[in-house]
């Protein structure tokens, strides 16, 4: 009777662990994620702070989506990497003077559609913002005509043209629907408003056990805190134990906002970074997450994870280690978004047998630098 018992406690888990990963992988009608045949690697480039529709009304905003195609364009071309990651403010939806936001989305993923490669999104603090009304449109020439999208542009809703902003909600919705390659996915409702909670499966090359777990995360902002709540630790910690209860699969994490861990161990701002940490700008100080509600406590906790991404600070790009794993930023890839500093992206390879993690940062001119082993 006891053995039955122990059977089906047994048969009960492999059953939840195949649904869990059956919704991480949201391989309703994609592939799994693989690691390359042959070489058992896996390459991820991070593009962060796009800012598109930055300026939407003006000569300049434009053109700086035109220059961030380029960026994105030339990180594509020379790292050819087998996934792409969306880390937080596709857009800036508070320059974004038509009620959706999903045309300018649509333009931020192109150059990755266009290449046929996966993506995932993770949302920041400016995609979902309201729109703000900039000041010289109420000058002594009046305020200008509303630019309502063309007709052929689908958008929700049946109200006119107005400057109600595009939720989370409906920014995921589009971008799955409407792409066969996004392997986002509108998370639990009960953590709504943090629409991009989710974990997918980087599977071995030979397809036969996971290599690799990537969780996403919505740190917050725009129309509700900066945050990462701790009913989100909480779902993280219950997936983690549920889908890698021995930590012996690898995790990586990704969200936008940095956490509060970030501003403890980040070099003076404007300093040389030195060792241990690894990186070329350190232009400003943490803008870090209203507070921390566990999560760094559970991931700290947790030997299988390997390090956590994110963007938000456009100044900065170093990657520095945090007790058992290693805090990075990205670096700013998009034209929009304030400061000068050179664009670029981070790159991330995963290789199987034995498990290594590594990253560098590829510039928009073709360089490389901040090369760094993460998990030997």
């Amino acid at each position: 009777m006891r053995d039955i018992s122990v059977l089906l406690s047994l048969l009960f888990l492999l059953l939840n662990l195949s649904l869990s990963l059956l919704s991480a992988s949201s391989c309703k009608d994609k592939s799994p994620l693989r690691m390359v045949s042959g070489s058992g690697r896996f390459k991820i480039a991070l593009f962060a702070d796009l800012h598109y529709g930055e300026n939407a009304w003006t000569d300049w905003g434009p053109a700086q989506d035109v220059n961030s195609d380029v960026v994105m364009s030339t990180v594509l071309d020379s790292e050819k990497p087998d996934f792409v990651v969306y880390l937080g403010d596709v857009i800036t939806a508070n320059n974004i003077a038509i009620q959706n936001a999903t045309l300018y989305w649509d333009k931020a993923i192109s150059p990755t559609r266009k290449r046929r490669i996966p993506w995932a999104s993770v949302f920041g603090n400016h995609d979902d913002m309201y729109f703000e009304w900039p000041s010289e449109w109420f000058s002594a020439t009046g305020i200008p005509q509303v630019n309502c999208p063309l007709s052929s542009i689908s958008y929700s809703g049946s109200e006119p043209c107005t400057f109600r902003g595009t939720m989370r909600v409906e920014l995921m919705k589009t971008e799955i629907a409407n792409n066969n390659l996004a392997y986002s996915i509108n998370g639990p409702r009960e953590l709504w408003p943090g629409v991009s909670n989710y974990v997918l499966q980087l599977l071995s090359s030979d397809g036969t056990k996971p290599a690799l777990l990537m969780y996403f995360l919505d740190s917050g902002g725009g129309t509700y805190p900066e945050i990462i709540s701790y009913a989100q630790a909480q779902w993280f910690e219950k997936q983690s134990q549920l889908i890698n209860p021995n930590s012996k699969i690898p995790e990586v994490i990704f969200w936008h906002i940095p956490s509060t861990a970030y501003s403890q161990v980040a070099p003076k701002p404007n300093s040389v970074i030195a060792k241990p940490c690894v990186g070329s700008i350190n232009k400003e100080s943490v803008a870090s997450q209203e507070a921390e509600w566990g999560i760094m406590d559970i991931l700290t906790a947790r030997p299988s994870v390997k390090a956590v991404f994110v963007g938000h600070n456009h100044g900065l790009d170093w990657c520095c280690p945090y007790r058992s794993l290693w805090l990075c930023f990205a670096r700013h890839t998009g034209y929009g978004g304030y400061g000068s500093w050179p664009r670029g992206a981070r790159i991330i390879e995963v290789t199987e047998n034995p498990f290594t993690l590594k990253s560098w940062i590829r510039m928009e001119n073709g360089s490389t630098h901040s090369e760094l082993v993460m998990s030997p």
